[in-house]
């Protein structure tokens, strides 16, 4: 059984960064997709970034210039590095993977940017 575990959230002031990572423990296959989605209080879950095993990446327009994803494949493992963070984003962050062996997600991981 795939799992992901998440690590790199916590309490960030406003303008400040940080980053998460993402390990999928005893995979495998490099997933086809590898994202990650967030979930604030009263809202529904939505989705952050994402990149695809080829390279390509696409983002919320909410993060675009400030949030960049990556990863290491050959370590199974991917990253948010998230710059210029506001109020607004604060919320709970969830990695997730696509890949042969179905769809994976992670226990989800705190974000709070506050001054």
């Amino acid at each position: 059984q795939e799992q992901l575990v998440e690590s790199g959230g916590g309490l960030v002031q406003p303008g400040g960064s940080l980053r998460l990572s993402c390990v999928a423990a005893g995979s495998i296959f490099t997933p086809y997709v590898m994202g990650w989605h967030r979930q604030a209080p009263g809202e529904e879950r939505e989705l952050v970034a994402q990149i695809r095993i080829g390279g390509s990446t696409n983002y919320a327009d909410s993060v675009k210039g400030r949030f960049t994803i990556s990863s290491d494949n050959a370590k199974n493992t991917w990253y948010l590095q998230m710059n210029s963070l506001k109020p607004e984003d604060t919320a709970v962050y969830y990695c997730n993977s696509v890949g042969q062996r179905g769809t994976h997600w992670g226990q989800g991981i705190q974000v709070t940017v506050s001054s």
